[in-house]
């Protein structure tokens, strides 16, 4: 790689960390409830750090750590994580025509570093969806993650039941703020209503099921809809 090429992998990687700052200060309390739940959880140190290395997956490591709390089984544990995560998936599909044509290891880079704030910022299309750019915006999260849950884990040495401050709170927040900024077309505003509806509705009704049953159900009403309309991709 020659000066130049180096300095605009550099210039990219900035630009897309940059373009993911705003995102990174919702998920700062949200790795800092992650690093004390570990330790809540009886987790070490070193195991608490490691999960939140090797998971990188807010939902999932707050839910398994609540599952964990709770005495719950490692079926449950598995399917549970299975259903929030399967997301990841359809993101995987959606960029596989932008990721397509990089090298193996970088495509897994990607892969791990894929959560739903690089994929926010990757359907904004800000810039082109280089590898770097998008290294930039994932490693910059992952880096935050990292240092927010360090965070987490020593304060839970020294402050009894963080959770008592709604942390969590910032889970919300960060999504709300992807779902705002995605939401563009008459058929995602009407798949988001639905699913907002729904689950309030549901769970004014105890259904434990309520949003995963919005969620879906949000999903099919989005696409429904914009094949109705025949929107534009």
């Amino acid at each position: 790689m020659d000066s130049q090429q180096k300095n605009n992998w550099q210039r990219e990687m900035i630009d897309g960390a940059v373009h993911a700052a705003p995102l990174h200060l919702a998920v700062i309390p949200w790795g800092v409830l992650a690093g004390s739940m570990a330790v809540e959880a009886g987790f070490d140190f070193w195991q608490s750090i490691a999960m939140s290395a090797m998971i990188f997956a807010g939902a999932a490591q707050l839910v398994t750590l609540g599952l964990i709390n709770s005495g719950a089984g490692y079926i449950t544990i598995i399917i549970s994580v299975f259903f929030i995560t399967s997301q990841h998936l359809l993101y995987g599909l959606t960029m596989r025509s932008h990721v397509k044509d990089f090298t193996t290891p970088q495509r897994i880079g990607i892969g791990f570093l894929l959560t739903d704030e690089l994929f926010a910022i990757s359907a904004a299309k800000r810039q082109a969806l280089t590898f770097p750019y998008l290294f930039g915006v994932g490693f910059s999260f992952y880096v935050v993650w990292i240092v927010t849950s360090f965070c987490g884990i020593v304060m839970a040495n020294f402050v009894s039941d963080l959770s008592r401050l709604h942390l969590d709170f910032s889970v919300v927040a960060t999504l709300l703020a992807i779902v705002v900024s995605l939401t563009k077309k008459i058929s995602t505003v009407c798949g988001v209503l639905f699913s907002l509806i729904t689950a309030v509705v549901l769970s004014a009704y105890s259904i434990s099921s309520a949003i995963v049953i919005a969620g879906v159900g949000g999903m099919f009403i989005s696409v429904a809809i914009s094949r109705l309309l025949k929107e534009e991709k």
